[in-house]
């Protein structure tokens, strides 16, 4: 079966009913139709479109009723129906004009709206340094300020009949106070009030019932109810009847539960900008200008937005990096606390990388930029970020099954408080009947439970940029919540991965300055660590290099190629075996000059073994520490590495690993995980390398060393910007304290709803004769909710 979704997880499938960009890999709501699968925004599209397939499939865009995006989804925002086969491709990367729900991924569209599902306002997806105005914030806080003026003289006319003697009922009317209710409350039910409306009537007619269906209806009741007996009171029974043979209303408490949900909304929306406002923050990093050096090697400053990759820019000491780039003239020490936290500045010099945002210190150097805009390292951390923060966590599963059936069981239950209290509670029961059911629609509003995981994962993903630690998606939080036993590799991770040269020993007829000649010729074109430190070997010696003809290299092997018109290979003796080169010739010195632990490159030239160079890398001073932190935490470290067993064996001693997979190769390294998993091990892997990207992909999570190679950092879940053991400790500990987080506010909700409905349909009444009022349940609804964002604005404060 072919799929609508067929093409890569960069592409969106087209919703065929309303038009909506939908992502195949989170979307809830999918059907076959003759081989084809296709996706859908909501339960209702679904309905539809299995209902009359042919409607939604044919060259005419479907009609106006058949959308369920009434309420901000319409085809204004310019979708194209789809033709026959309901697939239009559209690019999920985050830019400009994409918006997105922060609480359900799946929904993307053009332009700002609200959510189909939950109906909450949708936010952009690609995240702008730019102060833009928050709209939605600053209605809602306008139309909080309405209802909220306006409801407080209502309050107070309704509260007046607890004054003791009643004198404004005895000096006014009961028409004319329901009459200047009526004036006050209008405003702010209809006007102020009317995006719960609209977002009740959304999920009515998309069937996606969720907190705005109870709202909206609880508020539409009071509101309706009180009208008919202000001006029909006569079809009310005698006993419903009070001062004047007026009957009660209930105009404030619909006026109350608005400013209520109001406000609700406010601090939601508040919130939320806060967790915008971070990435904000670290994108203003960036300076507005550059430098640009022309051709005729005049400096003139320009936007940033106007820098192209090749351009040459000055960077003034005490100014920012612009963009990421390589020093081509000059130097400097840049302080990079921004990305690894390390506050000592590292020096810079002609050939060295420089990342955008980074300070500069003292002196003055050009740089050539290599990634621009959206390309850098800094907005491709706040972008993963923004990503990761609107991402689902897999026991996000339960609250999403609990919504989905919640607000018909609350419904069902306001149905029978109103029937029990009608035909069995005492008088006058139309109106106790009234109040209990509006008071269960209003204090379970699900508003607390849809909030429980995102706000968690939002505020906790936020939090880990701030601590170095970037997080792909909030299901690879959750999985290294899990982890009990880490597998790492040794360079770069245990090790400083900077390792020097300590060592030669070259064959009969070769000397050991060829030797190194030769074999750093040869790794110039590789970027491991281990050629790095033959090159700078022999640059301290001061050998001439040759230029290379051939280059292969085998990820966990060696390097291969053409030297001079000479056959070089340098790697593990594993790989020269390979080659069918012979490595027994050297005998006992070999074993010397690796006894104390070091790293062996075995080099081979033209097929015959030409000698070994040894290479020491020394412990990254973080590591036991970090060990010891791991250990507490119940995490069992696992070295596996393609280095010799005696060099690996040592550094294990040394630190105090107990387990050891040595001389291993990239897929062993994926197999070993696979059998540690299969043992009942919740694993992570923690590596930098290319040989390292099969078992990070393999893990339950995988994490990347933040100056490891690109595939290694695309293959994990986790980045760490400064890459140690202490950045993984880290890591575990935010997951565990957001995963923590996650099952507070889900105690909370469910705990809240579960004492919540007794009460408000009447629990207390037969032992105090108390029946909750709608405007307690309507507080108690926005305190729920407050709760929830409050425990989870808790995590920006977790000790790391």
């Amino acid at each position: 079966m072919k799929m609508a979704s067929a093409s890569p997880p960069s592409f969106l499938a087209l919703d065929p009913v309303c038009g909506m960009s939908v992502d195949p890999a989170t979307a809830r709501h999918r059907a076959d139709h003759n081989g084809t699968t296709y996706f859908f925004c909501s339960e209702g599209c679904r309905i539809k479109f299995q209902t009359d397939p042919g409607r939604y499939l044919g060259s005419a865009a479907p009609p106006a009723q058949a959308s369920c995006c009434s309420a901000g989804h319409s085809s204004s925002h310019g979708h194209q129906h789809p033709a026959a086969g309901g697939v239009r491709p559209t690019e999920t990367a985050a830019k400009p004009g994409l918006y997105t729900c922060p609480m359900h991924p799946e929904i993307v569209q053009e332009g700002p709206g609200t959510c189909p599902i939950c109906g909450m306002a949708l936010e952009p997806m690609m995240v702008s340094a730019e102060e833009e105005e928050n709209l939605e914030l600053t209605d809602m806080k306008r139309r909080f300020w309405v209802a909220a003026g306006l409801a407080l003289p209502v309050f107070l006319v309704a509260m007046s009949d607890l004054i003791p003697g009643q004198p404004l009922q005895h000096r006014v009317s009961a028409q004319a106070l329901n009459l200047f209710q009526l004036l006050f409350a209008t405003p702010a039910v209809l006007w102020a009030g009317w995006p719960i409306f609209a977002r009740a009537w959304q999920s009515i007619v998309t069937r996606n019932l969720n907190m705005f269906t109870l709202l909206g209806i609880g508020i539409g009741v009071a509101y309706g109810y009180s009208l008919v007996a202000t001006f029909l009171p006569g079809l009310f029974p005698a006993e419903m009847r009070g001062h004047g043979g007026g009957v009660p209303v209930y105009y404030e408490a619909a006026a109350v539960i608005t400013a209520l949900t109001l406000l609700g909304q406010v601090l939601e929306l508040l919130a939320r900008s806060r967790t915008q406002g971070a990435l904000k923050a670290l994108l203003k990093l960036a300076p507005e200008t550059a430098l640009r050096i022309a051709a005729d090697g005049s400096e003139a400053e320009v936007a940033l937005a106007e820098v192209h990759v090749g351009d040459r820019l000055r960077v003034r000491p005490g100014g920012r990096v612009p963009v990421d780039g390589v020093v081509a003239e000059g130097g400097s020490s840049v302080d990079e606390s921004m990305l690894t936290g390390e506050p000592i500045p590292v020096a810079k010099g002609p050939g060295d990388e420089v990342t955008g945002g980074t300070l500069n210190t003292t002196g003055s150097f050009v740089i050539e930029a290599r990634r621009v805009g959206s390309e850098t390292v800094l907005s491709r951390i706040v972008q993963l970020v923004a990503d990761a923060q609107r991402s689902r966590a897999p026991i996000q599963r339960l609250a999403d099954r609990v919504a989905g059936i919640f607000v018909p069981v609350v419904l069902g239950v306001a149905a029978l408080a109103f029937l029990g209290w009608f035909f069995l509670g005492p008088e006058p029961r139309l109106s106790y009947a009234f109040v209990a059911a509006v008071s269960v629609m209003i204090i379970a509003c699900p508003c607390a439970l849809g909030l429980a995981t995102p706000m968690s994962i939002m505020v906790g993903v936020g939090r880990g940029a701030n601590a170095g630690v970037l997080i792909k998606s909030a299901a690879a939080l959750e999985a290294l919540a899990a982890v009990d036993t880490l597998v790492v590799d040794k360079t770069g991770t245990l090790t400083e991965g900077r390792p020097r040269i300590v060592g030669a020993l070259a064959a009969a007829g070769t000397s050991e300055d060829e030797l190194l000649r030769l074999a750093a010729s040869l790794e110039r074109a590789s970027e491991h660590p281990l050629a790095q430190a033959t090159l700078a070997a022999a640059r301290e010696r001061g050998l001439s290099l040759e230029p290379v003809g051939r280059f292969e290299s085998v990820p966990g092997g060696g390097v291969v190629g053409e030297v001079g018109g000479r056959e070089v290979a340098v790697g593990s003796e594993a790989f020269l075996k390979s080659l069918a080169v012979a490595t027994g010739a050297l005998g006992g010195p070999v074993e010397q000059l690796g006894g104390a632990g070091e790293t062996l490159l075995w080099v081979g030239i033209d097929g015959h073994l030409a000698g070994v160079l040894a290479a020491s890398d020394p412990i990254k001073g973080s590591t036991p520490g970090a060990l010891a932190a791991l250990q507490k935490l119940g995490v069992r470290v696992v070295m596996a590495t393609g280095d010799r067993r005696a060099a690996a064996e040592q550094v294990a001693r040394r630190i105090g690993i107990p387990e050891v997979h040595a001389e291993i190769r990239p897929e062993g390294k994926g197999e070993l995980v696979a059998r540690l998993e299969a043992a009942g091990r919740r694993t992570a892997m923690a590596g930098d390398g290319v040989n390292d990207a099969p078992a990070l992909a393999r893990a339950r999570v995988g994490i990347a060393m933040g100056d490891g190679t690109d595939v290694a950092i695309e293959s994990a879940g986790i980045t760490l910007l400064h890459g140690d053991l202490g950045g993984i400790v880290r890591a575990v500990r935010l997951a565990r304290a957001t995963l923590g987080n996650v099952r507070q506010n889900l105690g909370l909700a469910f705990g809240y709803n579960l004492l919540a409905l007794p009460l408000a349909a009447g629990a207390l009444y037969p032992v105090l004769g108390l029946l909750m009022s709608p405007m307690v349940a309507s507080l108690a609804m926005t305190f729920s909710s407050v709760s929830v964002i409050l425990n989870a604005l808790r995590l920006r404060r977790v000790a790391l």
